[in-house]
């Protein structure tokens, strides 16, 4: 389905500005009042052009009230959050450690690693799985 219908509309820069400053200036008292005033389509537009165009003090501030208890907890996850990321590289590093000396020890013995990855991976042998089923009859 095409959209030939839709109609993109581009703003210059010396409009934006222009819009801006009329919000900053208290010509225009809203966002949405300065949309409907110069016949502006999107509902965020105008809201964008604040954020990149605009002073600090007309954006919408957002202040967090927590209690004592919440900056603890907010804290104390925080600091868990580390020991886990400090563990996990920790894994890691001992992981790469491993590998190598599984490769350095299958070149040692003359054995492919690849190879005998597969086979471990692939589990216990037919045989094998048979001899144990004996014997737990």
């Amino acid at each position: 389905m095409l959209c030939k219908d839709r109609i993109s509309v581009s703003y210059s820069e010396a409009f934006k500005m222009q819009v801006i400053s009329e919000l900053e200036s208290g010509r225009l008292p809203s966002l949405e009042a300065a949309r409907r005033a110069y016949g502006i389509g999107g509902s965020a537009t105008v809201q964008k052009w604040l954020s990149k165009y605009g002073r600090n003090d007309l954006r919408a501030k957002v202040i967090r009230v927590e209690t004592p208890k919440q900056r603890d907890e907010v804290k104390k996850l925080k600091q868990q959050v580390r020991q886990l990321e400090q563990a996990l590289a920790q894994t890691q590093v001992e992981n790469l450690i491993n590998e190598s000396l599984y490769e350095v020890l299958c070149e040692d013995v003359g054995v492919d690693a690849e190879a005998f990855k597969k086979k471990v991976d692939a589990g216990p042998s037919k045989k094998l799985s048979r001899n144990r089923r004996r014997r737990n009859q």
